[in-house]
């Protein structure tokens, strides 16, 4: 039997929309989303029916952000916040409505600089950050260096499923910037 399909409920926004939409559209995003959930199988909806947000925003937004929910009065380049209210809905609601995975907020201005940084461009880099932020979603982490390297080598394959690669890059060198 063929596996299911996920449907993905994407919002996108912020104050750098345009200009991110002008490297890839709404669209792309959209296959790009549902071709990573399909390679990464999470089990989190019985109707395989997904929802989440991303923003696109300015390091002085994303700074507001880290400072409020990480104690760290700087800019990132992506913040993941989890919908975790999931896991208390009963079987039956979860039938019916997707799996709200959670929301996305990147920097543009960060992702700009550390696209120079790492050697690739800015939609490599946006997309990257991307992959990163939705692995956080679904619970992966990086609390140590194997795991670190098992989440970037799972970036790369999610890159590499919409026909994105990292050809050359710092983040594979151990000079991770962040």
């Amino acid at each position: 039997m063929e596996p299911i399909a996920p449907t993905v409920d994407l919002s996108l926004q912020g104050e750098f929309l345009e200009a991110v939409s002008a490297i890839a559209s709404p669209e792309d995003w959209q296959t790009w989303l549902q071709t990573w959930l399909a390679y990464l199988a999470p089990d989190l909806s019985p109707i395989h029916a997904y929802e989440l947000s991303i923003q696109f925003t300015s390091d002085a937004a994303i700074a507001t952000f880290n400072a409020q929910y990480r104690q760290r009065d700087r800019p990132t380049d992506v913040l993941s916040f989890a919908a975790l209210e999931n896991a208390a809905l009963p079987p039956e609601v979860l039938q019916q409505i997707p799996c709200d995975l959670g929301d996305l907020i990147i920097s543009v201005e960060t992702a700009r600089r550390q696209s120079d940084i790492h050697g690739h461009t800015l939609l490599e880099e946006i997309a990257w950050l991307a992959a990163h932020g939705l692995l956080h979603l679904l619970g992966w982490d990086h609390p140590d260096e194997t795991r670190l390297e098992a989440m970037l080598s799972m970036q790369q394959k999610l890159l590499a499923q919409v026909g994105l690669k990292l050809s050359s890059s710092t983040y594979f060198a151990g000079e991770i910037v962040t």
